[in-house]
């Protein structure tokens, strides 16, 4: 079976050690973690892990519904490539004297649609906003200049392409079957 980069995105409630438990899933499975992003999601209460993986559909589906069997996940989802919009950010640490040497260095960093950021005589630090090939090709850029210091990239941000946020539908429903039972409880009483 062929194996893809997928996009996991998993909606929680914000309880300690759970990464742990999310981190555990995968590593019964052996699946190697490419990235991942933990952040407050727009919905008070719940955050989102971003991971991304490489791994068969089978196992990609095998994983989401092993996580959602996790008492504090609230919706894990996976997405292919063309599924969500993703963005990525890089630091660059140059060494200043190369790149006051070198024009060719700084003309890079604006074909890369990258910005410096601080300069001082002992380093040049840029960053850079996009996909994860942009990032790279101006990492190889500049590494055929040997004036890299420092390189670093976050994990995957990622949003769906979807016209509607699953969660806030998860969340409807769930709120509408407890109104239900709620409702059924009183009219037992």
């Amino acid at each position: 079976m062929e194996e893809n980069l997928y996009t996991l995105i998993i909606y929680t409630e914000n309880t300690a050690g759970l990464l742990s438990q999310v981190s555990a899933v995968f590593t019964r499975r052996q699946v190697n973690i490419e990235s991942i992003n933990a952040c407050a999601s727009s919905t008070p209460g719940v955050h989102k892990y971003t991971i991304t993986c490489y791994c068969t559909e089978e196992m990609v589906i095998m994983l989401t519904k092993q996580l959602e069997k996790k008492v504090d996940v609230l919706q894990a989802k996976y997405y292919r490539e063309n599924d969500v919009y993703i963005l990525e950010a890089a630091l660059y640490k140059l060494a200043s004297p190369m790149v006051l040497a070198n024009k060719d260095i700084s003309r890079m960093v604006r074909l890369h649609d990258a910005r410096i950021v601080e300069v001082n005589p002992i380093y040049t630090i840029v960053e850079k906003w996009g996909m994860s090939n942009e990032i790279m090709q101006l990492y190889d850029s500049l590494k055929k200049q040997d004036c890299i210091l420092q390189f670093v990239r976050s994990g995957r941000i990622a949003i769906t392409k979807s016209k509607v946020e699953h969660l806030d539908e998860y969340l409807t429903e769930r709120m509408h079957k407890y109104n239900q039972q709620k409702l059924n409880e009183t009219d037992h009483d």
